[in-house]
């Protein structure tokens, strides 16, 4: 005789169930399932439609575990090319020291970190509970890194980034206005009496920052019947070195031009010293107008005329809209208005 089969023990669905039938991790899950509003609607439905077809019921008790926090941020930097080991922009410096004592007022340490954009970083930081969110530091090449961006935007990853503020990026963003900022440069060059700007810095798509200083430095000529000549236009990243060997490469072109509007102070100072070697006089010769703010721009040779970001402000922003993600407040991109510090590289 035969003994009756025993009824299988069911087991119990769970929101990694979730996650996998939906395409999606399962801190996304758990954003979706608490409601939150940084969650876009595609994702959402997808969850939603997984909770149903698996019949899944929320489990209160791991449901309060999965809302502690850890009372820490991440934060960033993507590597960028420098003379020394450091890897990290000077700009991003002063913001770093912004940030971490608006990390300290908040009650919140500060995790600091080189990182690789990669499609499993979110899981290393706030997925595994070492942070809360993430702060993203370092300019590169847009275009390169947006899908990345689009992924954390859809897992429901807490992140903020420092750049460019434009329509349909992912996520949110804290920037300089940097077309405001183009436009600034371009006027004062203009009321020193100069006519043929050339810029020194990448003016496409791939460096929003870079163009919109362009741009906005253009927009400024237009206005008096001019306008930014591509013939007076090199790319350059932004180190001494490349601002150095594009001022070269503009001499070499041996078109005129009688100022020069740098997409970064480190470009500036690398086209101060080529000016010098060609023998050309800074301003009486060429005017130069670099952007940032850097402490390094006061003591350039001769002191250098910039375009000043408020990195205190950035930083304080950077971490405040953070946590409002974490804390599911409502937050959006801000741009923070530049100004202009003018020195004796520009006549000033």
């Amino acid at each position: 005789m035969t003994e009756p089969r025993r009824p299988r023990k069911k087991t119990r669905v769970t929101s990694l169930d979730i996650a996998h039938r939906a395409g999606v991790s399962q801190a996304t899950v758990s954003r979706v399932l608490a409601g939150s509003p940084l969650v876009n609607a595609e994702t959402r439905r997808r969850v939603e439609q997984a909770v149903r077809e698996l019949n899944y019921k929320v489990d209160r008790h791991a449901s309060s575990l999965r809302t502690q926090r850890a009372g820490t941020l991440a934060l960033l930097l993507f590597e960028d090319p420098t003379p020394d080991d450091s890897h990290i922009n000077p700009f991003f410096l002063s913001m770093l020291g912004s940030i971490t004592r608006a990390c300290a007022r908040h009650g919140h340490d500060l995790l600091v970190s080189f990182q690789q954009l990669s499609d499993d970083w979110h899981a290393d930081y706030e997925d595994s509970m070492k942070a809360d969110g993430l702060i993203l530091l370092g300019y590169g090449d847009y275009l390169a890194y947006e899908s990345k961006l689009e992924k954390l935007v859809e897992q429901g990853t807490h992140f903020v980034r420092w750049g460019q503020v434009q329509p349909g990026q992912p996520g949110i963003s804290i920037g300089c206005d940097n077309h405001a900022g183009g436009a600034l440069a371009g006027r004062h060059l203009l009321e020193r009496g100069h006519r043929r700007i050339a810029f020194l810095g990448d003016a496409s798509s791939r460096f929003p920052e870079f163009f919109a200083r362009y741009q906005g430095c253009d927009a400024a000529l237009r206005e008096a019947g001019l306008g930014m000549l591509r013939e007076l236009q090199v790319d350059a990243d932004s180190t001494e070195e490349a601002g150095y060997a594009a001022t070269c490469n503009l001499l070499a072109r041996d078109k005129p031009f009688d100022a020069i509007f740098a997409a970064s102070d480190l470009i500036a100072i690398g086209a101060l010293h080529a000016l010098k070697e060609a023998g050309l006089r800074v301003p009486q010769d060429v005017a130069v107008v670099g952007f940032d703010g850097t402490p390094m721009a006061r003591f350039a040779d001769p002191p250098l005329t910039t375009v000043v970001q408020d990195t205190s402000r950035a930083g304080e922003l950077l971490v405040e809209t953070l946590l409002r993600q974490v804390r599911d407040q409502p937050v959006r991109s801000v741009m923070l208005a530049p100004t202009l510090e003018v020195r004796a590289s520009s006549g000033g």
